[in-house]
């Protein structure tokens, strides 16, 4: 059935999704969901918004025919290419579209969470853009670990909050900037950085992303005379490049969707962050989908060598679709991510963030014919991993040679 993967009227994809939320966010909540639509299907703020992608954001993303990596593993791979957008990730795609709701939805103040920083990064451009309040959460862990991004955030004008809970990665900082939006309900505006959260959150960010399938779609027609893959990969986390990645091939089974999410050490260590492996079903951060979690309920830490990939859930879109057979997701460890963006790097001077790089590594799990089209989307640059590469260049080497 057409759209049976897209969310419904309740909020639900399935038996996944839903708003979740304390009381105090209740209305706020309600509020977004009552606005959203007829604000984004607006003319106004459609005029506006691709006006931004096209002169700001610097779209569309070009779509790179890798004549290398196509020989090695025997298909025509194509790359899209988001790490070239401004801010270096498909991040600005969506807060682009979330500050101008926010904007016409009357809010002043801004707040985010952010892993790898990259959202942090965009969320802070978009607020010195529109002349606004920004608050970015981060765990401390990540904090060290992407201090680049954190110094841009800051240029940017953003407060930065080291969030010391939990692990201090991810999930923690998603938990306290939910914590801080119950604090302000009435002038702040949550700008969510993933397909995760409560509705409307997943849908309008996988709205905002959506322009990715949009432009595969005509420059695939251009390239190939035919306008879908017969595969798309992306890696998934909280899962917005990827639900940007599909979203218009969601119903078109002639296209195999592949996302790769981290097994960090391995599916069976028990440091993961693969949810679509390991986890069951649960509520995290106001949605109901798959969560890591204990028999009783208690969310367990996620570990992976990626900043941005390491969340212990996934948006109830992907959930959805995983469970329904739509896609295949694939458990990319640490050492075949970090050995996949070496090999990128060497083989077509693309240098991947390291959440993209899971992405890659799925090529070495799969098998082509010759004649089959693959969409890879490249959802962020490397600049932010240079030294996580170099520390762990060790792993790449004991994984395989170049």
């Amino acid at each position: 059935m057409a759209n049976n993967y897209f969310v419904d009227r309740q909020g639900f994809y399935g038996p996944f999704g839903g708003a979740y939320v304390p009381e105090i966010l209740y209305k706020c909540v309600h509020d977004l969901q009552d606005a959203y639509l007829p604000v984004i299907e607006s003319d106004s703020f459609r005029e506006e918004y691709e006006s931004l992608l096209k002169d700001y954001v610097g779209r569309p993303s070009p779509l790179y025919y890798a004549r290398r990596m196509s020989e090695k593993y025997g298909c025509r791979l194509y790359l899209k290419r988001e790490d070239l957008n401004h801010t270096g990730a498909h991040k600005i795609n969506n807060t682009v579209g979330q500050i101008l709701l926010a904007k016409r939805l009357g809010k002043t103040r801004i707040i985010a969470e952010t892993g790898a920083g990259q959202h942090g990064v965009a969320t802070a451009t978009v607020c010195a853009l529109m002349d606004m309040q920004c608050e970015i959460f981060m765990g401390k862990t990540d904090v060290e670990r992407q201090h680049t991004n954190v110094e841009r955030m800051r240029m940017l004008g953003a407060t930065v909050h080291p969030v010391l809970t939990g692990n201090m990665t991810l999930s923690d900082a998603c938990s306290e900037a939910i914590r801080d939006w119950c604090c302000h309900p009435k002038d702040t505006f949550y700008i969510v950085g993933s397909t995760m959260g409560p509705h409307p959150y997943p849908d309008i960010v996988a709205r905002m992303q959506s322009v990715i399938s949009s432009e595969i779609k005509w420059q695939l027609r251009e390239k190939t005379g035919r306008d879908y893959p017969d595969y798309l990969i992306a890696c998934v986390g909280g899962g917005s490049n990827a639900a940007g990645t599909v979203y218009h091939y969601v119903d078109d089974e002639r296209v195999r969707i592949v996302l790769a999410e981290a097994g960090g050490a391995g599916i069976h260590t028990g440091r993961t962050a693969a949810t679509m492996h390991c986890g069951t079903e649960g509520i995290i951060h106001g949605a109901r989908t798959l969560v890591m979690q204990t028999p009783d309920g208690q969310i367990e830490e996620a570990f992976t060598i990626s900043a941005g990939l390491d969340y212990p859930g996934i948006g109830p879109m992907h959930a959805n679709m995983a469970r329904a057979g739509r896609e295949q997701v694939l458990a990319v460890n640490d050492d075949e991510a970090i050995y996949a963006g070496y090999e990128l790097t060497r083989m077509e001077g693309i240098i991947p963030a390291i959440e993209s790089a899971h992405a890659v590594a799925a090529l070495k799990k799969m098998t082509f014919r010759p004649d089959d089209i693959v969409v890879l989307t490249v959802s962020g640059r490397g600049d932010k991993d240079v030294e996580t590469y170099l520390k762990n260049k060790s792993l790449a080497k004991e994984y395989g040679q170049f």
